[in-house]
């Protein structure tokens, strides 16, 4: 349990970034290199031909509006959890029953593999679901949330840290939506304002005993992904 010894840091560019892109406007597109030559994973990401200009308080200042954005709503539960049972049934085992926000992401294993599953965030908790055979995988409550990790580019992955636990790899189309309805629901149930980190180079803790970097680059257009052990 080494990773509960030492007080992990996000690693922030001196570099002014440029303004950053939350989410990409088309549909999920990730596609996997066959990793680098130092073992580590790349992925390239399909840059957003557009910036999104929901509410700014979730990212700290550091999101900046521009005249070419548009507006995305935001709609919440795309599944209609209501209509899977099986969904239905997860909820009410834990008791709960107001869904804030419902979709399928992609969840990235400690090997660096893709998996699909639903990620469910009620007012209580995030659920991860296994879409393939229904079953819950992992519940964990907003108050073990300790911050959010974001790149400052137009990519879609985010991780969630919770230090009693190990944390969460995701992408998501949907990432400005994520954190916000993450953020807003944290503040309701505890008054807590969950913290927010943008930077090119974060860490995080895939299990106890495993600690990786992920790592953005603005390439050409497009923005390289590159996740490495330390």
């Amino acid at each position: 349990m080494s990773r509960f010894l030492y007080s992990r840091r996000v690693q922030v560019e001196a570099a002014e970034p440029p303004a950053p892109r939350y989410d990409s406007v088309d549909d999920e597109t990730l596609n996997g290199d066959d990793g680098g030559a130092d073992g580590s994973d790349s992925l390239k990401l399909k840059p957003s031909e557009s910036n999104v200009t929901e509410d700014l308080e979730p990212f700290m200042g550091v999101k900046v509006r521009r005249k070419a954005s548009r507006i995305r709503d935001y709609i919440g539960d795309y599944l209609d959890v209501q209509t899977r049972p099986y969904l239905m049934k997860i909820l009410e085992k834990q008791g709960d029953r107001k869904v804030l926000f419902a979709d399928k992401v992609l969840k990235f294993t400690g090997s660096g593999k893709m998996k699909r599953r639903i990620l469910l965030i009620t007012d209580c908790a995030i659920y991860i679901v296994d879409p393939d055979i229904d079953a819950l995988k992992r519940r964990i409550a907003l108050a073990a949330v300790e911050k959010l990790c974001l790149s400052e580019l137009s990519d879609n992955f985010f991780a969630i840290i919770i230090p009693t636990e190990y944390d969460l790899l995701m992408a998501s189309t949907r990432k400005t939506e994520i954190v916000t309805v993450l953020v807003d629901a944290t503040k309701n149930a505890s008054d807590y304002e969950l913290e927010v980190s943008l930077s090119n180079r974060f860490e995080y803790n895939p299990s106890a005993e495993m600690v990786k970097e992920v790592q953005f680059e603005d390439t050409e257009g497009a923005v390289r992904t590159r996740i490495v052990q330390k």
